[in-house]
């Protein structure tokens, strides 16, 4: 597929997402499923493509994305509504495990949302990163986050209440022991930068801002 560099998604994905926001059940998606394949589900194999490209060329490291599914899993939720009126976007290190960090996009039916980091460590990568804290790189990722806030940059809240069983509670790194994963978001209150022409090229300086934390946790 050979996509143009002003490519962006169609305003009629945003007013799916609302409409369906509107009317979450199976009888009106099944009616309106050409249409979500149309203006959503296309768009956004489109976007993916683009993305991968800007992503290899932004890391020097190749990437593979993954569209989050529209049908809810609601086996262990209260909300029984049957769809996400919303569409996901991860951007993953080919060839890496889960605990890798990975890029987010997510386009709402009210807002635009970049993202990067790692939801949860597993184990291991749990244990390197608080290693890391304590050997040195508390302070430096400490200010990276300090400068990501300063950008308007959105932190994932610590996890636990207490710094973990035995290290030191006193130090100034001590929120970040408190981390079971590491995230951070540029919430942008309006769908319009989705579909106009310079979505692509404001999603790679989006991620650009938020490369010196992907830098430090790929090197977990």
């Amino acid at each position: 597929m050979s996509l143009p560099s002003d490519w962006c998604f169609p305003a009629s994905a945003v007013r799916f997402l609302k409409d369906l926001k509107d009317n979450n059940n199976r009888d009106w998606f099944a009616q309106n499923k050409s249409i979500y394949e149309q203006v959503i589900k296309r768009p956004a194999q489109a976007y993916c493509e683009l993305m991968c490209a800007q992503l290899n060329s932004l890391t020097g490291l190749p990437h593979q994305s993954k569209i989050f599914r529209v049908h809810r899993d609601v086996r262990f939720s209260k909300d029984k509504t049957p769809y996400n009126a919303h569409l996901h976007i991860s951007f993953l290190l080919e060839g890496r495990s889960g605990a890798s960090p990975a890029w987010f996009f997510a386009l709402e039916p009210e807002k635009l949302t970049f993202g990067v980091g790692a939801f949860g460590f597993d184990k291991p990568t749990l244990e390197r990163f608080r290693q890391q804290i304590v050997d040195g790189q508390g302070e430096p990722l400490t200010q990276h986050l300090t400068n990501l806030e300063k950008q308007g940059i959105r932190l994932s809240e610590p996890a636990l209440k207490r710094v973990p069983r035995g290290f030191d509670p006193e130090p100034g790194y001590s929120q970040l022991l408190r981390h079971k994963g590491l995230t951070a978001w540029r919430d942008i209150e309006t769908t319009k930068p989705a579909t106009r022409p310079g979505l692509i090229k404001q999603s790679r300086e989006e991620y650009r801002a938020l490369l010196p934390l992907f830098s430090w946790l790929g090197g977990l």
